[in-house]
């Protein structure tokens, strides 16, 4: 099978698998093409309400292929960063399922998920250093914004590997999970996700992400919504929530 990315829906949750076996799933120029406008699609379907990312088998992913970088490195950073923007941008909650290396453009893809979830021994490494690349300011202030500014000096100067636990201190990841529990956990707290209101975590995800110019349009969106009548009232009445406030579906 070529290079690519995978996805399906299942209960309201799409999975998109990086697939590239052959290269411990690294992201070549086609695959980051191909995200930006998945994730588009993923996000008009009104069916699907939360995004997970995970690769291939026993790796998340390992990077850039490489000799996507021979022709032109500038070319080949554009793709990445455009592919990285669409992910952060995506309007409705993501979480990176981590197993194994996790290194290069793979930590640039899960550091953009809202969420990460790793298996123990996964490995976690920025590379740049190691191939005299500039990493790009958007990626680099990420980084900064999960890890602060000595963790993500440390990644970046040295571009040495980490561990799950390291990485759990960090911030750099949300949970860890044994071996063989990663599956079941993310498909458990992913239930959870889509239980809940989108509304809430579309305007939650604006003003964690640093946007300070939406508070009239979101009170806006809540007064009109239905979702808070519908939250009380269920809780009250002790049942679960039918909320009903959908993410817009671009024009």
């Amino acid at each position: 099978m070529e290079p690519q990315l995978l996805h399906s829906v299942t209960d309201a949750v799409a999975t998109v698998v990086v697939h590239h076996p052959a290269k411990r799933n690294a992201m070549t120029a086609g695959m980051w093409r191909a995200l930006p406008p998945l994730l588009d699609t993923l996000a008009a379907d009104p069916a699907v309400r939360a995004v997970v990312l995970t690769g291939e088998g026993a790796t998340f992913c390992a990077g850039a292929d490489i000799s996507t970088l021979r022709g032109s490195p500038e070319e080949a950073q554009r793709l990445a960063v455009a592919a990285e923007e669409a992910l952060a941008a995506f309007p409705k909650p993501t979480l990176a399922a981590v197993r194994g290396h996790c290194v290069g453009g793979g930590s640039q893809l899960a550091a953009a998920c809202d969420l990460r979830f790793a298996e123990e021994g996964a490995l976690f490494g920025v590379t740049p250093a190691k191939l005299g690349i500039v990493y790009p300011a958007s990626s680099t202030r990420r980084l900064v914004s999960l890890v602060g500014p000595a963790a993500a000096k440390y990644l970046l100067f040295s571009g040495e590997l980490i561990d799950s636990a390291r990485a759990l201190r960090t911030g750099l990841v949300d949970e860890v999970l044994p071996e063989g529990e990663l599956d079941k956990r993310v498909a458990e707290f992913t239930r959870v996700l889509v239980s809940r209101s989108q509304l809430t975590q579309a305007a939650a995800k604006e003003f964690a992400n640093g946007r300070a110019d939406r508070d009239a349009h979101w009170t806006e969106q809540a007064r009109g919504s239905g979702d808070t009548a519908e939250g009380v009232a269920a809780f009250l009445e002790r049942r679960q929530p039918r909320f009903t406030w959908r993410v817009p579906t671009p024009d």
